[in-house]
């Protein structure tokens, strides 16, 4: 069966700060005229979803709010749903995207990637409601990202210093939850065996998009880094030098 859709994951698949890589905008124009439906997927956690599109957008890609999927806003319909009231440790950046939650009283926390302003404090006023019984939801396990040529620390690297105090285990809302890949597809409307997944993080990307049923790409940009292809030995996923030879691959059937 045909590829109907591709997800694409952002920082290091598309660009790397405000730099497209080589390629990358055509890759997308090639897909979309083909008639291949995309979807945006990322764990960032430092920006609101308008800002990523904004920021896309002003770099040269197409791209619409409705296409792409955050993360954060998935984590914050599960908060939603669950009627929980989080302790929300996050980048002031991204708290346009929790407007209007309820957050008193918390009887749960969520954990971001909030640079600077995830500090010791922070972090053990969650331990202490997380030894009461609150759940951690988290943006993702993701270890570290690339930006301006650099590895930075990501979000995962507290969420397992949380677990480890606490004793508890994280519900991770952005990939490689199986509920995110389901809602990305079900906006699509098209199943597991009709997608692919291009990203640069072979375990939230690749092995996460396997494990769902995907077909899935690494490119060798962003945080890729040399050995990775190695730990996709039996999952079935493939390598790319980079979104453009992907999307060759991808469109040569």
């Amino acid at each position: 069966m045909g590829v109907n859709a591709v997800l694409l994951d952002i920082a290091g698949v598309l660009h790397d700060g405000r730099a497209p890589y080589a390629g990358a905008i055509d890759a997308i124009e090639r897909l979309a005229t083909a008639g291949i439906r995309l979807r945006f997927v990322t764990n960032t956690s430092r920006r609101t979803r308008a800002s990523t599109v904004a920021r896309l957008c002003s770099m040269g890609f197409a791209v619409t709010a409705e296409q792409v999927f955050t993360a954060p806003l998935a984590a914050r319909a599960y908060l939603e749903q669950a009627g929980l009231r989080p302790l929300l440790i996050i980048h002031p950046d991204l708290a346009p995207d929790f407007a209007g939650l309820e957050t008193r009283d918390p009887n749960a926390v969520f954990l971001a990637d909030a640079a600077e302003y995830c500090g010791y404090a922070a972090l053990d006023q969650a331990f202490g409601l997380m030894s009461d019984g609150a759940p951690l939801i988290a943006v993702g396990r993701n270890r570290y990202f690339r930006e301006g040529g650099e590895l930075h620390l990501d979000a995962g690297a507290f969420v397992a210093a949380l677990e480890y105090a606490s004793g508890q285990r994280a519900i991770v809302a952005g990939k490689p939850s199986p509920a995110f890949f389901r809602a990305v597809l079900d906006d699509l409307g098209v199943g597991a065996a009709d997608a692919v997944m291009v990203g640069d993080d072979v375990e939230a990307d690749v092995i996460g998009a396997r494990d769902n049923g995907l077909a899935a790409w690494l490119v060798q940009t962003g945080k890729y880094r040399a050995g990775d292809e190695g730990r996709l030995a039996g999952c079935g996923g493939r390598v790319a030098a980079d979104l453009a030879a992907a999307v060759d691959r991808i469109l040569g059937g």
